[in-house]
């Protein structure tokens, strides 16, 4: 069953390089209705929680080091279809793969630092979205 939220966030380099306002057009472009919202700092333990499924993957030290470096913008994303339509929307992981239009082509510097995080299922979007804020943060 597919829901109509999805969870996002811009990454850190997404941040330190001021595409906040870009990434949050292009969201809005595409026809998400933004539910919650905000500016907000992982620690070292926030990340390694939220990147859990990751830990035995030779690449985790590094990302949780990347994902706990700076400010984050969390979002809760709506939209008929809105995980499968927002991967769509942030394009490939690696930006050199990603299709013109999507959030990573734009934004994306490379496979680490790829500007912004979708949920890639309904189950994660839900997960995720509740990591980051409670229900009444949502609108």
């Amino acid at each position: 069953m597919t829901t109509n939220r999805t969870f996002t966030m811009i990454k850190p380099d997404g941040v330190e390089n001021g595409h906040i306002g870009g990434i949050l057009n292009m969201i809005a472009d595409a026809g998400f209705r933004i539910v919650a919202l905000k500016k907000t700092q992982m620690t070292v333990a926030d990340a390694q929680a939220f990147y859990a499924v990751h830990a035995e993957r030779p690449f985790y030290g590094e990302l949780v080091e990347f994902m706990s470096r700076g400010p984050i913008v969390a979002a809760i994303l709506e939209k008929d279809n809105a995980v499968e339509d927002f991967r769509t929307l942030i394009g490939a992981t690696n930006p050199a793969n990603a299709a013109e239009g999507t959030i990573r082509k734009k934004y994306a510097t490379s496979m680490g630092e790829n500007a912004v995080h979708g949920s890639d299922s309904d189950e994660n979007a839900a997960i995720e979205g509740a990591f980051h804020f409670s229900g009444r943060e949502m609108f």
